[in-house]
């Protein structure tokens, strides 16, 4: 019982971490342009203004989804890469994943492993065929683009090709407290947990066009939440280090924001208004963003 205790916890905060995080981001930043307060720094640079407003500018869409975007591949590239050297040299690393290994194994209980098992079977095979179809069935019928199942199929399917090519480079073996695990092939990072992470952030994404803030602040909470359980039951199943998931939802997160630019000039119109893009509206931008567009690729 305790093990699922602790995943439910560690799930709801940081699904809670995320969720301020977001509200924060979309009521105080996105809702208002921010390049007003930066604009008047950089007057007498009329090129290096523009720029700035184009990759700042809340008001448009276009710029500010690239810089979060960049910002958050950027992050993830680093985590994974610091975790491939440390998997392989850092000591402190090793003993961390040795030690929520064995607390795993020991409070292990018929209960608190069939939660789990329901858990994890989220981002299995047939959880993501599940979860992908239902998905884009719905969002088909809410706000129609035939662009939605390519984006989950790209988002969900070269997230588990890209993560299996990593492993098979880093070739981490599994925890072996038990011994099912040696069959599932290499272990860094988690598959379950990277495909968790993009596929959850897919839907979020989908989800929350024609939204609110809040309501698109909520299923980033969501999210979040759901990827972090997912990762988290497979160190308290033993199928998986620490480090492992981590690196996973690292990745995960990573390929979601590659998929999120690309095909968010068909997905959310990028380049139109936020509300206009939002509720899937096609007009033509102000021209201020024309004038933006014209100078920023």
């Amino acid at each position: 019982m305790i093990p699922v205790l602790v995943l439910i916890a560690v799930s709801a905060a940081s699904g809670l971490l995320a969720w301020l995080g977001a509200r924060a981001a979309f009521t105080h930043w996105w809702a208002r342009s921010p390049s007003a307060a930066v604009s008047h720094e950089v007057r007498e640079h009329t090129r290096v203004r523009r720029f700035v407003r184009g990759r700042l500018d809340a008001e448009a869409l276009t710029g500010l989804a690239m810089t979060l975007a960049l910002a958050a591949l950027v992050m993830a590239t680093i985590i994974v890469a610091l975790l491939v050297v440390l998997v392989r040299r850092s000591e402190a690393l090793a003993d961390l994943d040795a030690a929520s290994a064995r607390w795993s194994h020991s409070h292990a209980g018929p209960f608190s492993q069939a939660f789990l098992h329901a858990v994890t079977n989220l981002a299995s095979t047939w959880g993501v065929i599940t979860i992908g179809v239902a998905a884009a069935a719905i969002e088909w019928w809410r706000i129609r683009s035939r662009w939605i199942p390519v984006f989950l199929l790209v988002a969900i399917g070269g997230d588990s090709l890209a993560t299996s090519i990593v492993k098979a480079v880093v070739d981490r073996a599994r925890p072996t407290l038990d011994p099912a695990a040696a069959s599932l092939g290499p272990s860094f990072p988690s598959g379950h947990s990277s495909t968790a992470a993009a596929m959850f952030a897919a839907v979020a994404l989908l989800a929350g066009r024609g939204r609110s803030y809040r309501a698109r602040a909520a299923l980033v909470g969501v999210a979040v939440a759901l990827a972090v359980a997912v990762a988290g039951s497979r160190v308290l199943l033993d199928l998986h280090w620490l480090s492992d998931v981590i690196g996973g939802l690292a990745f995960g997160w990573g390929w979601f924001a590659i998929c999120a630019v690309a095909f968010g000039g068909w997905l959310l119109r990028l380049g139109a208004p936020v509300e206009q893009a939002a509720t899937g509206q096609s007009a033509a931008p102000p021209a201020a963003q024309r004038e933006a567009d014209s100078v920023v690729p």
